[in-house]
């Protein structure tokens, strides 16, 4: 399921984006939940999970750009869309990372163009986010927030740095494919990110949260080259 959420104090305009948004999706056999709110006070008070946010600039109190601010500063990891009528606003949206910029009114094609590029993005595994798909639902998990993954049987769980754990069918050696090189296979079943690896020891991954992670003796010599480049590249310049 993709949980969309629109911020729009102009009702029609509010409505005509669900519309195009289930629409859109219906025409990609995906299933979305969709949050309407009235006021940026309004959707920062919700608790809503949100993988896509429509955010109309112009609003009464408190307006979309200080509300996309207030959400990143609290780790907001979604895509947003910016909807407004003041063109000269773009270069400000750089700021939240917007993803795009819809001008009022917005036409079909117009919107549909930015959906294709936005669910290219999402399905990009080598991106900032991970798309599972579980049944009917799909899942969207920023690649950060993975601190490991293993398979058991035909069954993948992704292990996260919230201690939350989301299983789904799929293959290892496929689900590698779709992560980047901060992720290493260290053994047939486990896939590691680099990111929260404490310490290693005797064909042990040490993780932060506490997991201890088997290395195969197959890998672990590319293991320790796979670190150091790892950390290089993690390293501040001058210093590597």
């Amino acid at each position: 399921m993709i949980h969309i959420a629109i911020c729009d104090d102009e009702p029609h305009m509010s409505d005509a984006l669900r519309e195009m948004a289930a629409e859109f999706f219906r025409g990609k056999n995906r299933d979305v939940m969709i949050s309407q709110f009235t006021s940026g006070e309004q959707l920062l008070r919700s608790q809503t999970n949100i993988d896509i946010l429509f955010l109309d600039i112009q609003m009464e109190g408190v307006n979309g750009m200080e509300t996309a601010r207030r959400l990143r500063r609290r780790k907001f990891k979604g895509f947003l869309i910016f909807t407004t009528v003041l063109k000269e606003m773009v270069f400000e949206s750089f700021e939240v990372q917007a993803f795009d910029y819809l001008v009022k009114p917005i036409g079909e094609k117009q919107f549909a163009k930015t959906m294709e590029r936005l669910l290219a993005s999402m399905l990009d595994a080598g991106g900032t986010s991970l798309l599972i798909q579980r049944g009917y639902e799909s899942i969207i998990i920023p690649s950060g927030d993975i601190v490991f993954c293993e398979v058991i049987d035909r069954k993948v769980y992704v292990h996260l740095v919230s201690s939350e754990i989301i299983d789904f069918y799929d293959r290892i050696d496929h689900l590698e494919t779709k992560l980047d090189d901060s992720f290493f296979r260290c053994h047939r079943s486990f896939l590691i990110h680099l990111k929260y690896l404490k310490s290693y020891k005797n064909g042990t991954a040490y993780m932060e949260n506490g997991k201890q992670i088997p290395v195969s003796r197959l890998r672990s010599k590319e293991f320790s080259s796979v670190i150091l480049r790892y950390m290089k590249q993690q390293a501040p310049p001058g210093r590597r």
